[in-house]
């Protein structure tokens, strides 16, 4: 019995179609909106074919304090001590691991990069990063780097195919977060979520002596509180899956992958909350550095080298170190990619 020719005129006449509009908005369209849409394709792009080290971050990487006299980025002290290689960096401001994935993705097989360190930041992990209000803007940024045609791409972010939650959809998810994944304290405890521990600090945080209330101190103590108290699960937690697949794609690039563990404000979180807090920092830096470890990552583990006066941010949670601190990162990174180098681990 044949079939009606019709449908394979029809079929034939669509494929046609769209390699032809594929290739148009290719070679016409498409570069303008990747400076429109996708703008860290530059920083892809000037990744060069002589890079040895290829460092990727975000503004840890490259804030500075107007006073620091040496005010250059963390991948760029690692010249001081790595002079002999080439180093790039891509910085992209709020990303995280799934945002690293799509970027290294992106980079050209041809550029053989021998070593890539990734920013492993501790509170990339937790609901308020997860659920952010820039992430909706991340996740576009990245569609046309997908590795699909670039007109496929084009629909996907006409259509709004990727993560386009309300801000009301996030503070939602935030809060289910908060209330309903328990916390396993080491000792019995007043609260067992992050929305009570919060809601605590809230209503008795920043007393002073005399009993009148500093709200600036409230304030940091409720941020610290939402920005670490939370256990990672290494089953569920999206940035786990994020660095997994990062891990894999270095496999099949054949790059040296190394972790760089971002240093963070214990000696404040103690100071201001007290161990209960600093207990859940170390438990889930210790899961991170055992995780990935084991998985054959070099996991450089900078969680304490900076003390409280070397970070420039005293009224949030941020990673963003002065110069002191920038130098020890870098130094530290440097001495392990020696070792990976050199096999002399």
């Amino acid at each position: 019995m044949m079939r009606n020719p019709k449908i394979y005129i029809v079929a034939f006449s669509l494929l046609a179609f769209l390699v032809s509009g594929n290739y148009l908005y290719e070679n016409f369209f498409y570069e303008d909106d990747l400076q429109k849409y996708s703008e860290v394709i530059n920083q892809i792009r000037a990744v060069g074919e002589d890079t040895d080290i290829l460092y990727i971050g975000e503004s840890s990487n490259n804030t500075f304090h107007p006073d620091d006299k040496d005010k250059r980025a963390i991948s760029e002290m690692l010249i001081d001590y790595l002079p002999e290689m080439e180093i790039c960096d891509i910085t992209y401001p709020a990303s995280h691991a799934g945002t690293y994935y799509d970027i290294l993705r992106a980079i050209p097989v041809e550029k053989k990069i021998n070593t890539v360190v990734v920013t492993l930041n501790l509170r990339s992990f937790n609901a308020q990063w997860i659920y952010s209000d820039l992430e909706t803007q991340l996740q576009k940024s990245m569609v046309l780097l997908k590795p699909y045609p670039p007109l496929f791409n084009r629909f996907l972010l006409s259509f709004k195919a990727y993560d386009n939650k309300t801000k009301e959809e996030r503070k939602r998810k935030i809060r289910h977060k908060w209330k309903h994944d328990k916390l396993v304290f080491p000792e019995p405890f007043h609260v067992d979520n992050t929305y009570d521990w919060d809601g605590y600090h809230w209503r008795h945080g920043g007393k002073q002596p005399d009993g009148t209330l500093d709200k600036a101190l409230r304030e940091l103590a409720c941020h610290y509180v939402k920005g670490y108290g939370f256990q990672i699960d290494i089953n569920h937690n999206p940035r786990i899956k994020d660095f997994d697949k990062i891990v894999k794609l270095a496999e099949n690039r054949g790059w040296n992958l190394v972790f760089n563990l971002l240093a963070e404000n214990t000696e404040k979180a103690d100071e201001i909350i007290g161990s209960e807090l600093t207990y859940f920092m170390e438990y889930n830096r210790k899961l991170l550095y055992d995780y990935f470890t084991g998985q054959g990552v070099k996991v450089v583990d900078n969680f304490y080298i900076a003390p409280d006066n070397q970070f420039i941010d005293q009224d949030w949670t941020t990673e963003h170190y002065r110069e002191d601190a920038r130098k020890d990162i870098a130094e530290n990174l440097a001495n392990s990619i020696k070792q990976i180098l050199y096999n002399n681990n």
